[in-house]
């Protein structure tokens, strides 16, 4: 649909059992609503084959990988030189998703920081963006980000973004992004649009986080990469722009951060 403004889901995960089978179909709809790029997350490194096969098969489709914090203490701690290895990949476009979660996981905060450290180095080393997921541990991850980037600039977008005003303004100062997704559009979460709508519409990418966080008007359905532009109509409201305008901003924000997919040229290019 030529006069659909295109946007970009820059985070979900098409690797799930919930869309097995329907890729196709899914990538499809995408398209319909201008959702021509998605970035599907690998958050085990034993199932990267998995989700690189699927970048590899949908050319709209890129992918990143890493052990998310949830994951940490079931799985072998990750290693600087995996990541950098996995990297070679021309669709593979940032390290993550990667991160702490305290609310779940919390007895495991120790090895998540040190999880979360290596992914750091990785993103260093290579050039691409990291990837953070954080839930209630808005301290320490700003503590750790703060440390890290004295240590050596990386870029870094803060997914689903849902924490306090406090982690968003130390992010935003580290030169990192915000991602908007399902949670902004939430009617209960006129706090979250006011942090959001004071951050720099440089800075603001739009994801699903499918299948999980649909937005309305498909809150408590499987959330699907289509469904990218509701959430993007909010932030437009959010930002006081029309939809077309915030559609271009956040792709022009996609493109700054993800260089490598903006690079991609097609099947067979080789990486950016």
């Amino acid at each position: 649909m030529p006069d659909t403004p295109e946007i970009t889901d820059s985070h979900c995960h098409l690797d799930f059992p919930d869309f097995e089978g329907e890729l196709d179909r899914i990538i499809a709809n995408a398209a319909k609503a201008g959702v021509t790029r998605m970035v599907t997350i690998c958050t085990r490194l034993e199932q990267e084959p998995a989700v690189r096969a699927i970048a590899e098969a949908h050319d709209p489709v890129f992918y990143a990988a890493a052990t998310h914090p949830m994951s940490v203490a079931q799985t072998p701690m990750a290693r600087t030189d995996q990541l950098v290895a996995l990297a070679r990949h021309p669709k593979f476009v940032g390290i993550g998703e990667t991160g702490l979660d305290y609310h779940y996981t919390a007895e495991s905060a120790r090895a998540q920081q040190e999880s979360l450290r290596i992914h750091i180095a990785a993103a260093r080393e290579t050039g691409l963006p990291l990837i953070i997921h954080s839930r209630d541990a808005d301290d320490d991850m700003a503590r750790i980000l703060t440390e890290e980037h004295r240590e050596g600039a990386f870029s870094c977008v803060m997914h689903c973004f849902s924490s306090g005003e406090a982690l968003a303004r130390r992010a935003l100062d580290l030169g990192f992004y915000l991602s908007m997704s399902g949670i902004a559009a939430f009617p209960r979460s006129s706090e979250l649009r006011a942090i959001f709508s004071r951050a720099p519409i440089d800075r603001i990418l739009v994801e699903t986080d499918a299948p999980y966080l649909a937005p309305p008007p498909h809150r408590g359905k499987r959330n699907e990469p289509a469904f990218t532009a509701h959430t993007a109509k909010v932030g437009a409201e959010v930002f006081g722009l029309d939809y077309a305008d915030f559609a271009a901003r956040t792709q022009e924000n996609f493109d700054r951060l993800f260089t490598r997919a903006a690079a991609w040229q097609g099947k067979g290019a080789a990486p950016a």
